[in-house]
């Protein structure tokens, strides 16, 4: 193996992918070979990706998706193995968060939003796609989760709630697919710059205190993260599955 991280040929499905984290994911499982498919809801933000991953020399193909409908789910794996044929790389990273406030106050509509594109979203992805991968004896999803499922807050605990809930998920899917060769792992970011987090780093003074606790004293990058999921979905990952990679500059080992 000359380079452990070598995805030449793969195929990836990276959900959420045209901005943030997931954009940036795409854009690095590009630059490592493999071939993406780039989607989320507008099909007009992914194409803007995808046009970048192919400037840069890279293979991506457009599906846009919203994850919160089951049959839109379906048609993004048939239509990503139609393009590119079997998938390798499942990256469960699309999620929402529609309400920030006290938890016992939190709509019941709100919150089923929140636990139906988080968690049953996450379901239906790697029903429609685990199954072929066993029967390869080989595949990597990677659910992107958050350090909100490890800690308790006053102003999101209904989206903690449903990655805590992602945590579980993982580790079941783990046991009971990896005697087939697919391997199931989360990654926990904490506080990173991107658009779906504006409302938590834009305030200068909550930046302020978040970073003043934080070992590295910043928020993260998209690109940080970025480098686990190609980690978990190449071949250097290939013993490790049913486990949490937390990448929150030392927030959660920080004292009080």
């Amino acid at each position: 193996m000359i380079n452990p991280f070598d995805l030449t040929g793969k195929v990836a499905v990276i959900t959420g992918s045209s901005r943030g984290i997931g954009r940036a994911s795409a854009e690095l499982l590009a630059k490592l070979g493999a071939r993406v498919v780039v989607s989320s809801r507008k099909a007009d933000a992914c194409e803007e990706v995808a046009d970048g991953i192919r400037k840069d020399g890279g293979d991506a193909h457009v599906i846009p998706c919203n994850i919160s409908r089951k049959d839109e789910i379906a048609a993004l794996i048939a239509g990503t193995v139609k393009h590119y044929g079997p998938i390798d790389i499942l990256v469960c990273n699309a999620a929402v968060n529609p309400y920030y406030g006290p938890l016992l106050e939190i709509p019941d509509e709100a919150f089923d939003k929140i636990m139906g594109s988080n968690v049953k979203s996450n379901i239906w992805l790697c029903a429609q796609t685990i199954p072929a991968m066993a029967a390869r004896g080989r595949g990597s999803v990677i659910i992107i989760s958050s350090i909100g499922g490890l800690r308790g807050s006053t102003v999101i605990g209904g989206y903690g709630i449903s990655k805590a809930a992602d945590f579980s998920l993982c580790r079941s899917l783990a046991g009971e697919w990896g005697p087939s060769g697919v391997r199931v792992n989360c990654i926990a970011p904490g506080l990173v710059k991107t658009d779906f987090a504006k409302a938590l780093w834009e305030d200068p003074d909550n930046l302020k205190r978040r970073t003043a606790t934080t070992p590295l004293r910043r928020i993260g990058e998209p690109h940080e993260i970025a480098g686990a999921v190609a980690y978990l979905g190449s071949d250097s990952a290939a013993f490790m599955t049913g486990q949490t990679i937390v990448i929150d500059g030392g927030v959660t080992t920080a004292g009080l």
